[in-house]
């Protein structure tokens, strides 16, 4: 076993990579990103008009090291406005990686989730993904985003 083997012996399950796209799809555990990485939302609203629906991904890999697999675990997802006290979404599952027979003893596997979405943001202003294994906060992250109206007239018929 090498030394970075031996490093991922007491290492957690955790989120390797947290990515907000416009689109996102897993296909054969593969990762399809469309416009990801952003941090701005634009949505044209039509001015005392309610707000539109906006489409949007997540993407996750996670780190599953060696002693972790074959162990039922869970993942939690929250999308949270900046001043809410409950989450606007809340998704929660449960996985289990098991383990091949080519994998070196001590390796890490990287299962990949990607959430695609539909979703009306209540207002403007700050929002953010949070995600979290197995209820443990050392395994949090969250990605910070900003949504933005971009007001116009509603035509008249």
């Amino acid at each position: 076993m090498s030394n970075e083997d031996a490093l991922s012996v007491n290492e957690p399950v955790s989120v390797e990579s947290l990515i907000l796209a416009n689109h996102v799809e897993q296909v054969n555990g593969l990762l399809y990103i469309s416009g990801g990485g952003w941090t701005d939302h634009h949505r044209r609203i039509i001015t005392g008009g309610p707000p539109p629906l906006s489409h949007l991904g997540i993407a996750l890999v996670i780190a599953v090291p060696w002693h972790e697999t074959n162990r039922q675990h869970s993942v939690s997802i929250e999308l949270r406005h900046e001043d809410a006290e409950e989450a606007l979404v809340g998704l929660n599952a449960t996985f289990n990686v098991g383990r091949p027979p080519t994998l070196r003893p001590g390796g890490i596997q990287y299962p990949t989730i990607a959430l695609p979405m539909d979703i009306i943001f209540p207002s403007a202003g700050g929002y953010s993904i949070v995600v979290r294994i197995d209820d443990r906060s050392d395994s949090k992250r969250h990605w910070v985003f900003q949504v933005h109206d971009i007001e116009q007239m509603a035509l008249s018929a």
